[in-house]
């Protein structure tokens, strides 16, 4: 089955996080088109739309991983047939009627230190993300406003209302090991929520497309085959 998938990554990456992925998926005989939507945190922001992928006619996935899957529920840029999360969730931070969230001051804590240490606040990040520090020479340059903008949607969006609301497929893919979204955090979002399956990836982390992309993708293509 033929599809296009739009790709959103998370805070403190780029779109450099789905080339694991997507260079799995391209093995997929053509009948997998990717675009990915850059945010913008190093710079260069990009939009992407599924017109981009040039599969006319084919089911849309929208994928976000972490803060990314948050963006699509809040901006709904696009219309899909059916959502992916990749260590992604509605909320971020905790609430009396949300206790796996975490806590706001730990957040806090982040916005603050970014403000004096922009670039140590990032490379700490990845580290706990598992995929490392940016590397020098790469040609990576933070884009400071845009990271602190981030952390504020990070603190301040809800989306629960939004994802209640959704009817489409719903694939949900989480690291057992992940720092900076606990699994129980995505078993509750997830766990029992109707059209939705869960993965949980042994000793994955925050950074699964590219730290087990083989495991993703493996999910990706059992998901898009039963989407027919």
């Amino acid at each position: 089955m033929a599809v296009q998938l739009v790709l959103v990554h998370g805070w403190g990456f780029d779109a450099g996080v789905w080339t694991p992925l997507r260079d799995l998926l391209g093995d997929m005989a053509g009948d997998v088109a990717t675009v990915v939507h850059d945010l913008g945190f190093f710079g260069h922001p990009a939009e992407a739309r599924p017109e981009g992928a040039a599969i006319t006619g084919a089911p849309v996935v929208a994928v976000g991983h972490s803060l990314g899957f948050m963006w699509l529920l809040r901006q709904r840029p696009f219309a899909w047939d059916a959502l992916v999360s990749v260590c992604g969730m509605p909320r971020f931070t905790a609430a009396a009627d949300y206790p796996h969230g975490v806590a706001p001051r730990i957040l806090e804590r982040m916005a603050a230190r970014m403000k004096r240490e922009p670039q140590a606040t990032v490379d700490d990040f990845r580290r706990r993300c598992g995929v490392g520090a940016v590397a020098e020479g790469d040609g990576k340059r933070l884009d400071e406003s845009r990271l602190n903008e981030g952390l504020d949607w990070l603190g301040e969006w809800d989306l629960r209302d939004s994802l209640a609301a959704e009817t489409v497929p719903l694939l949900a893919l989480g690291g057992e090991e992940d720092e900076i979204v606990p699994w129980a955090l995505s078993e509750e979002i997830y766990g029992r929520r109707p059209g939705t399956v869960l993965h949980g990836a042994p000793g994955g982390d925050h950074g699964l497309p590219q730290t087990q992309a083989q495991w993703c993708a493996d999910h990706l293509r059992a998901f898009i085959g039963e989407l027919s």
